[in-house]
Formats: C-alpha cells, structure tokens, sequence
C-alpha cells in the first residue's frame, strides 16, 4: 500500500495494541491498515513490532488522532502544556526542538548554513518532555518522505496547549515510547526496540586521521611518522577515494605506470600496524559501468542492479562517470556485496567508510535518483517497491550488507563501519558522521548539537569532520574544534582536496590534540542499555554519567578564566573541576559531577599500548553526602568474548564517614579476573585541589582527610595556582591566513535560498 487514493477526508482517533513492554504502544488508523503496514526495518526484531502484548491491560496516556486528506496521512498527537522536543535525528540548529518542523529525507547535499534544517540526516524520532518532567518518545514507522512538526505553528500558545504533527504520503504506524520519568527510560526502551548501537573495537574510540585525499603510499607514511614523532595521540589513517584505480570500488591504484601511488596496500597495512595505526578505506555504492570491470560483470550476471521504471538497470553518473548502484533491498545484492567486502579485508583492510550512499548522484536536480525507479526487494522488507518506498533506508542497508562482509572476514573481530546515510537502526551496524561541512565557527558550534540530536535519537556513535571538511581553518578556529571535537564519540579529523594541511600541527603547538581519548566505559552503557554518550545541558555537554566539558564553540565565547571562577562556588550543582587547560584558554574545561567516580589510564600513543596491569587512576568527586561512585569495562577491545561473559566490569564506591574516605570495590561482573595493579586515587575536594592515595587495585583503600583549616590552605593553593596559569595562558593565535601550508584556498561564493523561517546556504562543489 503506497498511499492513499481519492480525496476523501476521514479522521478519528487511532485503534491502539501495547507491544515490547510495559509503556510501548501501537497506533494505527484502523485494522486493516495494520494488517497492510510495510515489515519494520527499523525494529531489531520487526515481528515484535507486529505483536501485541496479550498480558497488558493498560492503556496509553493519550491516544493520537489522524486526518486523511489530499493523499496524506497526519497524525496529531498531544503533549501537556510547556513540552519541550528533542531528537528528530541529524539536524543543525539548536537543541530543543519546539516550534521546528523537520522533514527527514536523505540528500547529499553538502555544507549548509548555520540556518539549515537538516543535513544528509538519520531519520529518527522527536523526544518530548513536559513541564511534569514525564518523558515520552514518538517513532513514525514510515519509510516515505515524512514530516514532523512539533508545535511550530504561530497561533498555538505552548504554555496551554503543545502537540507534535506527523504527515507522510503513505499509511504508516505510530509507536510511543512512555510516559517515563527520564530521558535515559525512554532512550532504554526505544533501544530495546531497535537496538543498541554495536559495540565497536576499542581502536575506534581514538583519534583519526583523514583526508580527502592522501594520495600515494608515501603521503601516508608521512603523516604517520609526524603522529608518533610529534607524539600526537592517533590510533588511525583513513583512505578517500583517490586510492582506487579511476574511482573503480574494490581496487586499487597500483598500476605499473603508477608506482607512487598504492602499489602494495598489503605491505602498507601491515607497516601501519607495526606504528600502532589501523587503516579505513572508502566504497562507495555507484559502480562504474564498465564491461571487463570485475565489479560491474559480476554484478550484471547476477542482475542486482536498481532498476529504471522500464525494467532497466539506472545509470547515474557519479566519482567514476556513469554508474550502476546495488539493490541492496535484496538478499541476493547483499550477500554479492558482502562477498566482495570478504575478499577485500584480506588486503589488509580494518574498517570501511560507506560514503554517497543517500545515494547521491551527479547532474541531477534532485541529487538522487528517480523515485520512479524499481527495487525488487525481499518480502520481508517490502517486496517490490519504487525508490521513494526504499531511498530512506538505502545507506542503512548498505551499511548492513558492509557490515556483514567484515564479519564473514573474520567472525572474531568486531567490524567498524562509518556511513553517511542512515536510519533507525542503522546504529547496529555502523558509526555516523554528520557529512561535510565548513571550517567556519557556525559549523563548529552547529556540529555539537548535531551530535547531541543523534544521540539522542539512538545513535551515540557520531561525530562531524573536525576543523571542517571546505575551506580552510585557522589555528584559532581549528584548536576550539579539536578541543571539543576530541570529546564526541567518534574524534576524526578530515579536510577537502586543495585545502591547506589539517593535521593537528598544522597550526602550530597551541592546537596540537594533547590527551588520549578513551572511551570504553561510556560505550558499555551506550551498547549495554541504549543510553547516549554525549548528552547536551545549555552551554556545557555531558560525557557519560559523570562528566561533562564546557564548551567554547563561538568565536566570540567568554573567557574560560570567567566561568571556572562561577563554576568553582557551584561544586555540587555544576560539577567539580577535573582539568582546566595549563596553556591554553580556547579548550573546552571539564569537570566532574559530584557522587561520581572516573576511572582514567595512563596516556597512550594508541590503544595497542595499552596493558591490562597498567596503573588504573580513580577521579573521586563526592557529593553533599559523602558518597560517589562509577564503574569501569575491561574486556579484549577487539572480540566478541564480552558476549559470552569474557569482560570485566567493576563498580567502584567512595564513602566518607567521619575524616576518613574509602574507596573499594562494591560488585564485579565478568569472568575476568582482575588485574594485579596499582591504583592511584585522586580526592577532588573542589576549586582544582585534590589529595592523592595509592593502593592495589581490589583492595580497600582508606584515605584520611586533612582538617578544615588544610584543605582551606590546599583549595587557596589550587586557586593560587590556577590564577598564575591563566594569566601566563597562551592563547591560540586569532589569525585568518596559515603562511607555509600546502594546498590552495578554493574559491567560493555561498549562495543563500532562504523562504519563511528557513536559509539554506550552498557553495559550488565539484560534480554539483
């Protein structure tokens, strides 16, 4: 059933059935439109979509009301007065949602402005919260084009009145999530619905290093060889797509007439990995149409190529000139591809970067293919259907199918897949990047609530191009980016073609990534439980469970002198300083919420560095109890024995009862035993000072506390301290031209398209 026919209106209030568990419901416009609804592709399990919970009695909290009109249906659901919306997938713009009207289908238009909707968005569902702090989340399981508007009409007065309107072409169900006391219940459910994101190999939560392009052997071992001797922490390299042979996906450019480029992609691999690096290389889905090309023949002889309305393969033209594009609706074209993904590991290959894949296609006006066009689809996912039925989830499948030959590569390792395009459930199989934006503070600052949004939403593994992607950076602009980019879930550097160099010193000293990311801890709970690893709270983000940095995202921002002198006096309220910047005023300060505890290793070049017996440090920040606690993941980092119960994961408390803290062990999981280590366990007691102890690591370690006169002369000491280093601060240099860098400045004019309350702004790409 693709949509409705006739102009008929009909309205009414939806027929509804609970499913999952207890506060997830169903709604569809009548029964016959539920036996008819296209399977879920989003649901992990899509027959838990389709089956009612007979042992639930409840009903919904309210019942949403549909019209049918002009071949629509819209979908009007209520909230409680003063709701504020969240969510809705990868879009820019602020972080409430209310008043915003977002239509979530996948272009690959790049580099908008800082007034633009949406960007190559994963489409994913608003989160409410009402002013009884109830949360609620709505799903509109719909493939088509779809529209969400949450209250963004002038005349509706949110203080008595809030509702959230969904509107699509086609018939669609309605899931919610809720009401639930917090954010985290409902993110726990919907994960539980269409799962948490996979758990990615512990090599993937470094820094990466990526360009558009490095073209030969030698510009990578170059760059390789400045991270270690610069000591630069960087666990990977990435590949664009100039090491192919003419664009062609599954080769490479080793040609005897070209020896300079990648002659030997093995050998390179391997040397990469003798420094500590991985290496990802790109495919795209457009394979160039071309007989004697073994791509291209294998995949016309088993006929998986999307079709034209008339029954013949689409040709689009796209980085290699004219192109067919894989059908990946069928499981035929999925195993086909999964195959070539197979053999393409064997050269040494640790991760794939699906990009273009909304798809996007040259010369089009669209900058995609027709929706006329024809997949011939398995059943389960909806049978044969035209392009418009498919496009939304073409980069999830792709993914899916990426992600799928990695492991028929090798079933003991965990694959990592990055893609452009998404959709729920496109977090089982791969990471996200929010696409390409511009060196410029509008997209510094847009690409943290993006971020947030894709958490929120189901996605905790993003991230956007740190330093921006076109155009080139300056070392101010640059070293804030890499500050607060080496906080996102996936840290990765990347700059177009002709650009000046981006690496971190690129701009000097000041900007140079200075801490080693680790991120394992954060991803347990993101992969475990469905919660988000970075979550937004006005000007500062939170990392985790515990701590959260200031941002200093705008050009203009306020010193960070300024708001550690107002965050010192709110100790338990805003968080307790962990580490404040010694030279640099322009990166992001974190700190560290009272009642929490922050395991931290020593630092590393890369993560193949790292051993289990390695001291362990314990950041403990007690709240106005007197209590605090955390935990901490340990398993291989690159297997699937967590699974089977081969991890380690350790709750850590801290309690302080008369002038004595103790710090210990409260439960274990895991068959792991513990390591034999040392662990150094530093006290915050606010305004930067802090008391360090030592002990073994599983024993219980009591730590006495000075008298209120000493820790008075401590936190005046740390004040003292502190004052002298901001003042002799260096702060990045505020310079809009970088002399002695390689690459040229491209030339270009935005060009503004602005109706209403929107603007987009476009700049000239190659192949637009």
């Amino acid at each position: 059933m693709a949509g409705y026919e006739g102009s008929e209106t009909v309205s009414g209030k939806m027929i509804f059935e609970p499913i999952l568990e207890e506060g997830v419901f169903r709604f569809d416009c009548s029964a016959d439109d539920r036996n008819a609804a296209f399977p879920s592709i989003s649901f992990e399990n899509p027959k838990v979509r389709d089956t009612p919970l007979v042992h639930v009695h409840k009903v919904p909290t309210y019942i949403p009301s549909f019209e049918r009109v002009l071949g629509q249906q819209i979908v009007t659901i209520e909230f409680p007065p003063n709701t504020s919306f969240y969510g809705t997938g990868e879009v820019s713009g602020q972080l409430e949602r209310t008043g915003k009207r977002v239509s979530p289908f996948l272009l690959g238009i790049p580099m908008p402005g800082a007034m633009a909707l949406e960007l190559l968005p994963c489409t994913n569902p608003p989160l409410g919260s009402s002013s009884s702090s109830k949360w609620r989340g709505i799903r509109s399981s719909c493939r088509y084009n779809s529209t969400f508007d949450m209250a963004s009409c002038e005349q509706i007065d949110l203080r008595k009145e809030a509702n959230v309107k969904l509107i699509s072409s086609s018939p669609y169900p309605v899931i919610t999530f809720g009401p639930f006391a917090s954010p985290v219940d409902v993110l726990a459910s919907f994960s539980r619905a269409v799962g948490t994101v996979f758990m990615p190999p512990k090599w993937s939560l470094g820094y990466h290093q990526c360009r558009w392009s490095y073209h030969s052997d030698a510009r990578v071992r170059e760059i390789v060889k400045t991270f270690r001797e610069k000591g630069i922490p960087c666990d990977v390299i990435w590949m664009d797509i100039d090491y192919m042979d003419g664009f062609r996906c599954f080769t490479f450019d080793k040609a005897s007439f070209n020896p300079e480029r990648f002659p030997d992609p093995k050998t390179l691999a391997d040397d990469l990995h003798q420094h500590g690096f991985k290496a990802i290389w790109m495919l795209d889905p457009g394979i160039k149409k071309e007989e004697g090309y073994f791509v291209y023949d294998s995949g016309s002889k088993r006929d998986i190529w999307i079709q034209t309305a008339d029954g013949k393969p689409f040709v689009g033209d796209v980085w290699p000139g004219p192109c067919v594009f894989p059908d990946y609706t069928q499981s035929s074209a999925r195993s086909w591809w999964s195959n070539l993904v197979k053999d393409f590991i064997s050269n040494g290959v640790d991760g794939i970067w699906n990009d273009m894949n909304e798809p996007a296609v040259f010369k089009t006006v669209t900058k995609t293919m027709p929706e006329s066009n024809i997949h011939r689809g398995d059943s389960e996912l909806g049978g044969r259907q035209n392009h418009s039925h498919y496009h939304n989830v073409y980069g999830m499948l792709m993914a899916r199918s990426t992600y799928e030959g990695m492991k028929l590569a090798n079933e003991q390792k965990r694959p990592f897949v990055l893609t452009r395009a998404g959709f729920v459930g496109s977090q089982r199989y791969a990471a996200t990047w929010t696409g390409d934006n511009l060196s410029t503070w509008e997209h510094l600052h847009m690409s943290i609530s993006m971020v947030v949004q894709l958490g929120l939403s189901g996605q905790p593994l993003s991230g956007p191009d740190i330093g921006g992607f076109a155009g080139n950076a300056t070392p101010k602009l640059f070293g804030r980016w890499m500050g607060v980019g080496s906080m996102f879930p996936f840290c990765r550097g990347h700059s177009e073609t002709d650009t000046i160099d981006h690496e971190p010193w690129s701009f000097g000293e000041e900007p140079k990534l200075a801490a080693l990311r680790d991120g394992v801890r954060i991803f347990w709970l993101a992969t475990f439980l469905g919660h988000n690893a970075c979550r937004g709270i006005k000007e500062a983000d939170l990392l985790g469970s515990g701590v959260s940095y200031e941002q200093t995202g705008i050009k203009e921002a306020i010193s960070v002198s300024a708001h550690i002198y107002t965050l010192f006096y709110m100790a338990h309220t805003r968080g307790i300083p962990v580490a404040t910047p010694h030279f640099l005023l322009d990166l992001p300060a974190l700190y560290l919420q009272g009642g929490s505890i922050i395991p931290v290793a020593p630092p590393y070049q890369h993560v193949g560095e790292a051993n289990p017996t390695d001291d362990l440090s314990l950041l403990v920040a007690l709240n106005e109890n007197g209590k605090a606690e955390g935990v901490l993941f340990e398993d291989d980092g690159d297997g699937y024995e967590y699974s089977k119960g081969g991890y380690l994961l350790t709750t850590y408390v801290a309690e302080k009862q008369s002038s004595v803290v103790t710090v210990k062990v409260l439960k274990t999981e895991g068959s792991w035993k513990r390591p034999n280590r040392w662990l150094h366990v530093q006290l915050l007691l606010g305004k930067g000072a802090k008391i360090d102890a030592w002990g073994v690591d599983g024993e219980i370690l009591q730590i006495p506390m000075p008298s209120e006169s000493e820790v008075s002369d401590l936190v005046l000491a740390s004040e003292k301290q502190l004052k002298t280093r901001i003042e002799n601060a260096k702060p990045i240099p505020d310079l809009d031209n970088v002399p002695g860098h390689k690459g040229t400045e491209l030339s270009r004019t935005p060009v503004e398209v602005k109706s209403g309350d929107w603007a987009l702004k476009v700049v000239p790409w190659i192949g637009w």
